[in-house]
């Protein structure tokens, strides 16, 4: 098994973990996390990463404006997150073909 040592694993994670004092936008209630376009006018939470779990610290009266007080960081951590590296894919298999001819019972 070809295992990553763990000083490398540790700072991989510290790379995708948000920077302390970031914000995002949450929705409040029992409603599931959905795109910022469905329910735009619905109040939001704003969160703030205080370096070990998200912390609520304020509402906005919909989405624009808790996007607003977000600001930047929000928008950045996309960046943080790795993309996969396409080279290391494997080969497509084989197609698969019958190891024996078939044949109709009534050709010949």
């Amino acid at each position: 098994m070809d295992d990553e040592p763990l000083e490398q694993w540790a700072e991989r994670r510290e790379q995708r973990r948000p920077a302390r004092g970031e914000r995002r936008v949450a929705p409040l209630g029992g409603q599931a996390q959905q795109g910022a376009h469905v329910g735009a006018d619905a109040p939001r939470g704003i969160q703030e990463w205080d370096g070990h779990q998200w912390v609520p610290v304020g509402v906005a009266e919909d989405f624009p404006t808790a996007a607003q007080e977000t600001g930047e960081g929000a928008a950045a951590r996309a960046y943080r997150v790795p993309l996969p590296s396409f080279s290391k894919l494997p080969k497509a298999p084989e197609p698969w073909r019958p190891t024996e001819v078939f044949r109709r019972p009534d050709t010949n």
